[in-house]
């Protein structure tokens, strides 16, 4: 079998993988297709190596087929179609206890502090998985775990039908949060400075601003009609979000941070006193959010072939990543790992 190992300065290497037998509580899975994502590109650059320790097999957005099973798991079979959700957590600390895994005290993220899904084979725990329906196919699957970035920041942000949101940033997890904040029934409006990223936005029905070409503040006030957004999602990571996410926010309006950003950022806390705003942290997902996410999927609210901009083979992921270094305004790249 092979694997793609990360080895640091933007290279990768095919090697020859070693096949891991599954214990008592894990499978092993035949990966079908690994998704590209940002943290995926940190990594490439480089900002991420005392972390990862290369040289790493990196992944983590996956689908894949059972081939194996350990003795004791249950719920599952050969040939299920299954995606990861690829959190390890210790189930012992307080986070845990609380019902809290996703933001476990000792968390590891498979892929990043842990071998990935860059491979021909992966061996996870048995707790990590859950199943596509017939009609999601591996590709699809792929893009499941950042539509559960997107569905639980949804939750977070207490989103409701009528309401209306600014996504500051038009990225893949943007556009993500966009259409699941349309599933549910609010209104939307992405920031970006990007056209094709907006172009994009407009053909799956979301308003779209350029902050670069009009005033922001002035554009969420005029769609409002003056009374600002009731929630807003900072995607972005960049410092002007930051200055712009409380102006633009209504009176008790909710911002949620998704974006992690690269210096500590100055919050203009004056606005939380004046205008009784709320700040929610949203960090990866939870369990349910992955079986929204299916759900929405399947039932063909969400749509998320669009976001495929290209699928490689495991011997060029290189170029794989190369390419989106090269066009930032794409959405998703697929390696497919099939043997």
């Amino acid at each position: 079998m092979l694997a793609a190992q990360y080895v640091g300065n933007k290279g990768f290497q095919v090697v020859e993988g070693q096949m891991v037998a599954p214990a008592a509580d894990e499978v092993r899975l035949q990966v079908g297709f690994v998704g590209i994502c940002g943290t995926d590109m940190h990594i490439y650059h480089g900002v991420m190596d005392q972390r990862v320790a290369p040289p790493q097999i990196i992944g983590h957005e996956m689908s894949g087929t059972i081939v194996e099973m350990g003795a004791n798991v249950k719920g599952f079979a050969i040939g299920d179609r299954v995606v990861v959700r690829p959190l390890d957590y210790c189930g012992e600390c307080p986070a845990c206890a609380a019902g809290h895994s996703h933001v476990c005290h000792k968390l590891k993220f498979m892929g990043i502090d842990s071998p990935g899904a860059f491979q021909n084979s992966w061996t996870v725990k048995a707790r990590t998985l859950h199943k596509l329906p017939e009609n999601i196919d591996l590709k699809q699957g792929a893009l499941i775990e950042p539509l559960s970035v997107a569905v639980h920041d949804i939750s977070r942000a207490r989103l409701t039908a009528g309401e209306k949101a600014v996504v500051i940033g038009g990225g893949p997890i943007g556009q993500l949060v966009a259409l699941v904040a349309k599933s549910v029934g609010a209104e939307v409006m992405i920031s970006e400075v990007n056209q094709v990223r907006n172009e994009f936005a407009q053909k799956n029905g979301i308003k779209t601003v350029n902050p670069l070409e009009q005033d922001l503040d002035a554009a969420v006030k005029e769609w409002t009609n003056g009374k600002g957004a009731d929630v807003v999602f900072e995607v972005s990571g960049v410092k002007a979000a930051i200055e712009a996410m409380t102006k633009i926010a209504s009176v008790r309006g909710r911002i949620c941070m998704v974006a992690i950003h690269s210096q500590k950022p100055e919050v203009d806390l004056f606005q939380f006193f004046w205008k009784e705003l709320e700040l929610v942290g949203a960090r990866v997902y939870e369990a349910a959010d992955f079986d929204m996410a299916i759900e929405l999927v399947a039932s063909g609210k969400v749509k998320l072939e669009p976001f495929i901009s290209s699928v490689s083979s495991l011997n060029n992921i290189g170029s794989a990543f190369a390419s989106m270094d090269n066009n930032p305004a794409g959405m998703k790249a697929l390696v497919s790992c099939a043997e």
